[in-house]
Parts: C-alpha cells; structure tokens; sequence
C-alpha cells in the first residue's frame, strides 16, 4: 500500500499515511488533492488516480513537543552514521556512559558502529582520545523527522523543502 503526504492548509507536512485514508479525506471533502500518482483506485461506484499528496481544507494546530528518545529516532536523527568513524552505524552509545551517571537524554546519546560501541565500552571520550564532531542536542520537530527517511518520496520534494530545517553536519 503507497503512502500519502499530508499538508496542513499551511502547506506545512503534517503526517504520512495510507493512500486509502487519504483518499477518504478527499472523498468526504476534508483535503484536496496536489498531487496524484499513476496507480488506479477502485471501489463498486468509484475509480479514480491515488493521491499522493493532499492538502487539509482546515488548519489543524498541532502542538509542537519535542520528539520523544527512542531506538529509531535517533538513529534516523545521525542517518544511521557512526559518531566516532562515520561508517555505519546500528547501536545507540551514551557518551556519558550511564554506569558513570550518564543519562538516557538526547544530550547524551549517539549512534556509534558495533566496533567502536564495544571499543568505548564504559569508558570517557578524553580517556579515548576521542572527540565528538557535533554538539549534541535536542531534535525540532520538522518534516524530516515527520516524514522519516523511510518513507521520503522525490515527489513530496517541492511541498517538503520549505519546511525542511539545516541538517546535522559533521566535521569530518
């Protein structure tokens, strides 16, 4: 099943999902349809394109909270690149690790590879010789991470771009 975009009446991405409920927003005129694709929908009285993004008729505020710490946002937050060598990268590392009191916070957590995860181990970046290339921080909820990488389509390109807020750039 495709996936939809869906725009708030500001044009801001405000959620992703089934070309089926997005087809029903337009069908009981709640959204409109900016784009469709080439693949057919059919019902018993209905045949029409999917859409594939659709425009709410009606703002919906949406509170803006930060974006709760979990496996896969902080691994889409580092594009599943490793902190310390920049190869990629699948485990979470605290880099005060928490057996020294470190937190699970987003100010303290990365993406690190296998290797260099078991090479830090429990031990400080200075006691490595390490250093991160970034600061750490909290992410602002934006469309990449409304959208998620997984779900990205080169065709919601042109009503994501303006929304889409500076990447995290790394000093290589």
């Amino acid at each position: 099943m495709n996936r939809t975009l869906v725009l708030n009446a500001s044009y801001e991405p405000i959620a992703v999902v089934s070309s089926r409920r997005a087809f029903l927003l337009v069908m009981n005129d709640k959204a409109s349809v900016l784009s469709q694709s080439d693949r057919v929908l059919r019902s018993a009285t209905v045949t029409a394109f999917e859409p594939s993004v659709v425009l709410l008729r009606q703002f919906i505020r949406i509170p803006r909270r930060s974006i709760p710490l979990s496996r896969r946002a902080v691994l889409e937050m580092y594009d599943y690149t490793c902190a310390y060598c920049f190869k990629y990268g699948n485990t979470l590392d605290h880099v005060l690790p928490r057996a020294r009191g470190g937190t699970n916070t987003w100010d303290n957590v990365v993406v690190a590879c296998v290797k260099c995860n078991n090479k830090k181990a429990d031990r400080l970046l200075s006691e490595l010789g390490w250093k991160l290339p970034f600061e750490l921080r909290n992410p602002e909820p934006t469309a990449a991470a409304i959208i998620g990488k997984r779900w990205k389509e080169p065709a919601w390109t042109e009503f994501t771009a303006p929304w889409q807020r500076h990447e995290l750039k790394m000093a290589v």
